[in-house]
């Protein structure tokens, strides 16, 4: 029965226990329930939160924002500080308060948060606040976030050894559940010991979802009664650092060992009567280590047969060593199952020579071979052969254990192809570092961390980097020893203010010829948009580049934004974004550092701001005539931008604008194209089938679980695939089953591969490890064809296991924007998935259906979501999945009905089909239709004399292969775009944007006409606008098409023309040469040859280098025709 009291603000509510929370969310719970706790004592604390976001904690700030109400009741303070290393100084002071005698409080308990870099870079004021110390009714926890696989990080880190070298102890917490139960743990050891404690995450233990137990006061602790060494370990006011060094090692580390010991932290799970081999884990490798046994069939009846036992730690350092001795006392083998560097088997090793023991140890190694590697993480299936392995050599196996580990093995071997397609992750639609990363010819230039890292490859001549606050500094040695003069250095605002400007300060003091690009987009994007801590703006950044001396430094910005120019210094610069290249030429030649301060905020902050009316929203939007675009792609290289999109025409791949997901930058109008037209008050048009009505839907027969129910959701960042996968795990709980969701952050969230791992189960205690691994899930819910059919997530499914429900749509990638005929293999991937899951796959082309019946694709993954559990692809019911659908609280009518929508597809596919198909441009699949098509087109360009002669020379041809090329290829010399032809297509605009838009008051049009345009020293002619009227001109050019060729044509005269001309010649003479070869056996290179128009595309400097290049491609082709007929000739002679 469906519980629909369960809400939303349930997660900070202490008075509710059942509550679903993801690991961010777990660490407001915490502080919440610490205070809690603290008042059933009689104490009156006060928490501290500070820290800086970084994947997997990046959403820290975001969550302890939404609870500031609780916070703010519970006397907890929040403060997002500048960086790291000052946050743990803050931190370093709140332990202080009271020792003064001027507390508020009985003491404040702290939490710190960062990832792996930021605990790097704090090690100095982690050692000097651990030396002094925890406030006796206060102490500190460091969430530090560790990626050990460089998911979204520079670098694979593991901050285990950091903390060790300050003297922290480690508590390693395997889940949402634990990462509550032993934050108060931590607490209360901090307090205890007198030492500042880590908490490490993990994006296997922090970016999930649970189901738990939120009761504050389930933990209960004990203190020691006989603490070794002084009674006060606590910090002090006055202390000196030989003593603070002697008390660390002398008294804090022993104190932490008895704290763990008196509170049997470190759990034996799996029984150790007369055991032989034990296993030991911690944190995310416990979790892997109780994959791996379910996947080897070992229970806890099982293990107990074949005298295996196992040992849980939390602690990881100072491991609980007396604890552990007794546990491992008389066994033969004990194995650690840990990733990365050897922290747990390091102190076992210690703690069994100390007392002579004859166990043996493997761990890193198994004797003289390498078994649990230093390097990349642990995979259960890897864990369990490893296991398997070990198990039969010391003869604890059994015929059933065989037969997995054999089963394991194959499914190991049985994945390994290539992906036939990526999705790697982009910048944003509109996005600022479109426009900002790019540099002039010959100069070169480094990433930046964040999204600026991205622009490495996007062909950008950006490549390097640094660690964040180092941007810049590199090249201060590397340019000593360099031929290159001078490198242009992206920085975002964010890393400015963390610790950029130090290096900026550390280039100006070595007098380094350097130009910092500085993008103050107001936003730190990587991790979610949040704003600059410290009020950082604009002005204020060109005030201290100026204040440390950089003079030439250059204000870059974007007229669509309210920027008051009046407000910056006189002193500098200021120029439009459309002037940053020749700004970049003139400052990479001054000596010293420069800077530019490229101001243009988020694209996807504008979206959220303006969607509140925080931001300016221009009444303009742009729209392409597909009739005039040629589809060079010019617009998506000008713009780099992911919202121009492919649409396939009769006369080959066009593009347009995707207008739900354009940020209205309008980079793409600076592609050298005729067919761009800008609208004012144009509102697009939705194609929402209002009276479409949904019949009575039958509910489906529901899976039952077996264990656990393994789900996988794909799809494109930024598209809502994270929700779908938070409301799966919502309709768990509201069905009051277990429910455990892994989901993806940081790069994967810009346009890449999003996969998310969701188990559910019968009871939360019946999950252990959310990651799915080889050949367990049961059902794949895809919301994209390119992602689900990626071998990271195919690897996941098995035939006759996993039911998959996927979207077939074409979903364009960033290759697009550099790769103007890059195509996605829809149907290789569709054959590759099909190849795997056979009948278990139903594909649905969701995006297409939701633009038709809901009038915006954003709704197709909720279709997915609808189809998928019309197909009995979930355990849920259907009024949890409702219910969790309006908690979301984001448009819940249009989404419930995407989800019934969603439903009524999987039941009638071929009525679904029908409406999906409607929507699609359907191409003319005959020759004699494509012919007509053509024949027709050149009559309405020139006349019926030019069609005759387009037929004619076709009909010349009998060879089917050869028609076809010379009707595609003929057609497009002959029907090239001048400015009569332009006029007459654009006749037809006003039509087409109506069929797009509604409520447009003025369309204008962006052309560059020969006779007013000059081209710019790139061969680039500036594009002029045109109001209405324009279009009595091109009534005017269209009539004077009869013009077209002879002497009284102006435009014959301009070069683009004579090249035109020439093209047609050209190809005429190619075509009278061909008849003298025997197709047959020069087939391949003749239909190359007459191809080759194909290739020609755009207008102006675009037509004109495609044209050098086709000129030389004809020319090779040409020699070799000839020189295989003269060679045939010969022969025959």
């Amino acid at each position: 029965m469906a519980n629909t009291s369960i809400k939303l603000d349930d997660k900070f509510n202490l008075l509710r226990f059942n509550v679903l929370l993801n690991g961010t969310q777990a660490l407001v719970r915490l502080m919440l329930g610490q205070k809690q706790r603290d008042e059933k004592l009689g104490l009156n604390t006060a928490g501290f939160v500070t820290g800086y976001r970084g994947s997997p904690l990046g959403a820290v700030d975001f969550q302890m924002r939404r609870a500031s109400k609780e916070l703010a009741d519970s006397n907890i303070q929040f403060k997002e500080a500048i960086n790291e290393d000052l946050a743990a100084t803050a931190l370093w002071g709140s332990q202080q308060a009271e020792l003064r005698g001027e507390g508020l409080y009985d003491g404040v308990f702290g939490l710190w948060y960062g990832k792996g870099p930021g605990v790097d870079r704090s090690g100095d004021a982690m050692r000097h606040a651990n030396m002094a110390g925890s406030s006796i009714n206060g102490g500190v926890l460091m969430a530090m976030g560790d990626d050990h696989t460089g998911e979204s990080s520079t670098v694979l880190h593991q901050s285990d050894l950091a903390m060790i070298d300050a003297g922290m102890p480690i508590l390693s917490p395997a889940g949402v559940q634990e990462i509550l139960d032993y934050g108060y743990y931590g607490f209360a050891l901090s307090r205890y010991s007198g030492l500042w404690v880590g908490l490490k995450t993990m994006k296997d233990t922090i970016e999930v979802t649970s189901v738990v137990d939120g009761d504050p006061l389930r933990m209960k602790f004990k203190v020691p009664k006989n603490r070794s060494g002084t009674d006060h370990l606590n910090i002090r006011l006055v202390d000196t650092p030989a003593d603070q060094e002697k008390r660390l090692f002398n008294d804090k580390k022993l104190a932490a060992e008895e704290f763990a010991r008196a509170n049997k932290i470190d759990k034996i799970v799996l029984p150790n009567l007369k055991s032989k081999i034990g296993l030991v884990a911690a944190g995310k490798n416990w979790l892997d280590l109780i994959h791996a046994l379910s996947l080897l069939g070992i229970s806890g009846n099982e293990a107990k047969a074949l005298g295996i036992t196992s040992y849980k730690i939390v602690q990881t350092w100072p491991i609980d060593r007396k604890s552990l001795l007794e546990w491992a006392d008389q066994l033969d083998l004990i194995i650690v199952i840990e990733e990365k560097r050897k922290i747990v088997e390091t102190q076992i090793k210690d703690a069994l020579f100390s007392i002579s023991s004859k166990t043996r140890v493997y761990g890193g190694n198994k004797n003289d071979d390498k078994l649990f590697f230093d390097h990349g993480v642990l995979d259960p299936l890897d864990i369990a052969a490893a296991l398997g392995q070990i198990f039969k050599e010391e003869g604890c196996s059994n015929n059933s254990l065989e037969q997995s580990v054999k089963k394991i093995r194959q499914v190991q071997s049985a994945d390994n192809a290539p992906d036939l397609a990526e999705r790697l992750p982009y910048f944003c639609a509109g996005c600022p570092h479109n426009s900002s990363t790019v540099v002039p010819d010959g100069s070169r230039a480094y990433a930046g961390i964040g999204c600026h890292y991205m622009a490495q490859w996007m062909d950008r001549e950006t490549l390097g980097f640094t660690h964040m606050g180092g941007e810049g500094a590199n090249w201060i040695g590397e340019s000593l020893f360099s031929k290159r003069e001078h490198v242009f250095q992206n920085i975002g605002d964010g890393t400015y203010n963390h610790s950029g400007i130090q290096a900026i300060r550390a280039a100006v003091a070595a007098n380094t010829d350097i130009t910092y690009k500085i993008l103050f987009n107001d936003a730190v994007a990587m991790t979610g948009g949040q704003g600059n801590d410290g009020q950082l703006s604009a002005l204020r950044v060109v005030n201290e580049l100026l204040a440390i001396g950089i003079k030439n430094t250059v204000l870059v910005y974007d007229d669509k934004e309210d920027l008051s120019l009046t407000s910056f210094p006189p002193v500098i610069e200021k120029v439009d974004r459309s002037k940053l290249n020749d700004i970049q030429v003139k400052l990479s030649k001054i000596k010293g550092v420069t800077a530019i301060v490229y101001v243009q905020t988020c694209a996807a902050e504008k979206r959220r701001r303006r969607k509140r009316g925080l931001f300016p929203d221009p009444d303009k939007r742009l729209f392409i005539n597909t009739d005039i675009c040629e589809g060079c792609g010019d617009c998506g290289v000008q713009s780099n931008c992911v919202a121009v999109t492919p649409v396939e025409t009769e006369l080959g791949r066009k593009r347009e604008i995707d207008q739900s997901n354009c940020n209205k930058d309008f980079s793409c109008l600076n592609g050298f194209c005729p067919s761009f037209v800008s609208l004012e008050g144009g509102v697009v048009r939705k194609s929402e089938k209002k009276d479409f009505k949904l019949p009575t839907l039958v509910k489906p027969k529901l899976p039952t679980i077996d264990g656990t129910h393994n789900v996988i959701v794909t799809g494109v960042g930024g598209s809502g695939v994270v929700t779908i996968g938070a409301l799966i795990a919502q309709a768990a709980q509201i069905d009051g089953l277990g429910a455990g969701m892994m989901e993806m952050a940081g790069l994967a969230q810009k346009g890449g591969a999003v996969h998310i791992h969701c188990r559910l189960s019968k009871s939360p205690d019946d999950i252990s490890a959310i990651r799915v691994t080889m050949g367990e899930c049961d059902a794949l819910i895809g919301g994209d064809l390119v992602v689900s059919s990626g071998s990271k997530c195919m690897n996941l499914t098995a035939n006759g296991r996993t039911k998959a429900v996927v979207n077939s749509d074409q979903i364009v990638t960033g290759e697009f924007t550099r790769n103007t005929d890059f195509e996605i293999p829809n149907d290789q991937l569709i054959v590759s998935m099909e190849a795997k899951l056979k009948d278990g796959l139903s594909l649905l082309n969701s995006s297409k259906l939701a633009t038709k019946l809901m009038g915006d694709s954003i709704y197709s993954n909720i279709l997915i979501l609808g189809a998928s559990w019309q197909k009995g692809l979930l355990p849920l019911s259907h009024e949890a999945i409702l219910h969790a659908i309006k908690l979301n609280g984001a448009f819940v009518e249009q989404n419930l009905r995407a989800f019934e929508i969603g439903r009524w597809a999987a039941l009638f596919p071929d009525d679904a089909n029908k409406i999906i198909i409607n929507s699609v441009v359907q191409m003319n699949p005959s020759l004699s239709d494509r012919i007509n098509f053509r024949s027709k087109h050149l009559e309405a360009f020139q006349g019926k004399s030019l069609s005759k002669k387009f037929i004619d020379m076709i009909d010349s041809f009998e060879n089917p292969e050869i028609k076809e090329a010379v009707a595609v290829n003929y057609h497009k010399v002959l029907a090239y775009k001048d400015e009569y032809e332009i006029a007459r297509l654009h006749l037809g605009t006003y039509k087409k944007v109506a069929d797009k838009f509604e409520n447009v008051r003025k369309i204008k049009f962006h052309l560059a006409p020969p006779i007013f345009s000059k081209e710019n020293k790139d061969g680039r002619a500036k594009k002029i606008e045109f109001g209405s009227y324009i279009i009595y001109i091109f009534r005017l050019l269209a009539w004077l098409k009869w013009l077209r060729g002879t002497k009284f044509d102006l435009f014959s005269y301009f070069k683009d023309r004579q090249l035109e001309r020439k093209l047609i010649e050209d190809y005429q003479d190619d075509l009278k040469f061909i008849k003298t070869i025997d197709f047959d056996k020069r087939k391949e290179t003749i239909l190359e040859l007459l191809n080759i128009p194909s290739s020609i595309k755009g207008f102006g400097v675009v037509k004109r280098k495609n044209i050098q290049v086709a000129s030389v491609h004809r020319k090779n082709l040409l020699i070799k025709l000839k020189a295989s007929d003269e060679a045939v000739n010969h022969a025959a002679e």
